[in-house]
């Protein structure tokens, strides 16, 4: 069996209007930084779901320490927060090490 690594996107300051905003599909957006123990328990999840929803959702990462002014924007008060979009809104989120499950629940959702 074959698996294909697809990466989840990074979201800039630069993209983030244009990729989660103005997005038609759901996104998810994973606040996060290097220094993050759970931010890195975190990361093969989000790698997951990137890939599980390829074709439906967006899925991404804003790393905090590079782009602190969209966690300033979104009120990012702990790391990891995941929040969820639907027509450039925030939908939904989750704050700290949550199952796939849950947000595979999440994202399902908004499809």
């Amino acid at each position: 069996m074959t698996t294909t690594h697809i990466s989840c996107t990074t979201f800039t300051e630069a993209n983030f209007q244009s990729d989660v905003l103005e997005n038609t599909q759901p996104v998810l957006v994973d606040f996060w930084a290097a220094w993050c123990g759970p931010c890195r328990v975190m990361a093969p999840v989000i790698d997951e779901l990137a890939a599980a929803f390829a074709a439906q959702a967006t899925v991404g990462k804003v790393n905090v320490d590079d782009f602190p002014a969209l966690a300033a924007q979104y009120n990012i008060r702990s790391i990891p927060t995941i929040l969820l979009f639907k027509d450039g809104q925030v939908a939904d989120q989750a704050i700290g090490v949550v199952p796939k499950q849950v947000l595979k629940e999440k994202l399902q959702a908004l499809l």
